[in-house]
């Protein structure tokens, strides 16, 4: 099972997660990429604008290292750059989460800095625990890099020494702001962000693939990542029902939700 404490507690239910999340895609831990990277969002995008949508494994290294497509300068950073990017996303249409990312993203280009940011975050549990200094912010309050280093070393313990915990904070501090909640260069802000249909239902794939049930299915961390409290969230997944992306029924806190739409192919390789 995945361990509680692996993850922030914003994004597993209180019983624990779900025994299968790690074969939909989450990573699990105390390492993360945030350790040497960001989220890496304009990576991210210029390789999905190079590789094709049935693009396997393969296809996307070869495009990073052989094909050059971030126009990095050495073959070392091209192959460096491969890894942390399939550390975050996957970059392998044989992991459920980025196979989902990969047929949301193609939908709608407003929300994709908001599809990477909650992938990144089923994918780094770093990341994750920087969560609660972040989106609990009131609007336009300064972020304080101290209060993300409390909430991570509450996560990791001992495991990371000060030095890493403080890279963390800036790479995590910065993966923020590529998402949009923070704002600003020497001093930065909280501001919010927009839902979509669309993020939201890989809010709620995610959510679901952890664990969430009934009506917190509408009230998790996966959703206030978005900015989106249960009113709000049903009305998008409502949205989103209406385009054929899932199927749900609801009742006063019953909650029928089916994500099958979002990956029919959850066999493919």
């Amino acid at each position: 099972m995945l361990e509680q404490s692996s993850l922030s507690v914003l994004f597993v239910p209180a019983a624990g997660a779900a025994p299968t999340a790690a074969d939909v895609g989450f990573r699990l831990g105390a390492k993360g990429t945030h350790t040497s990277r960001t989220m890496m969002f304009d990576e991210l995008q210029q390789v999905l604008a190079t590789a094709p949508a049935d693009a396997k494994r393969q296809d996307y290294a070869s495009a990073i290292i052989n094909g050059n497509c971030l126009s990095k300068p050495t073959a070392a950073t091209r192959r460096l750059t491969n890894q942390r990017l399939s550390e975050l996303y996957g970059l392998d249409p044989s992991i459920p989460v980025f196979r989902v990312l990969r047929r949301l993203w193609d939908l709608e280009s407003e929300g994709r800095h908001l599809l990477a940011l909650l992938i990144s975050l089923a994918r780094d549990p770093l990341l994750a625990a920087t969560a609660p200094s972040v989106i609990f912010l009131p609007i336009n309050a300064e972020f304080r890099r101290d209060s993300m280093k409390a909430a991570l070393q509450g996560v990791v313990g001992a495991r990371l020494n000060d030095s890493t915990l403080d890279k963390v904070c800036r790479n995590a501090a910065s993966t923020w702001a590529q998402a949009g909640h923070l704002e600003g260069r020497t001093f930065k802000r909280r501001r919010s962000v927009r839902a979509t249909s669309t993020t939201v239902a890989f809010a709620l794939y995610l959510a679901h693939a952890v664990g969430f049930r009934g009506a917190e299915i509408f009230s998790n961390g996966w959703l206030r990542v978005l900015d989106c409290d249960p009113s709000q969230a049903r009305h998008l997944a409502l949205e989103a029902k209406r385009v054929g992306l899932l199927d749900l029924r609801m009742s006063g806190d019953v909650v029928e939700l089916n994500l099958s739409r979002l990956d029919p192919y959850p066999r493919r390789s």
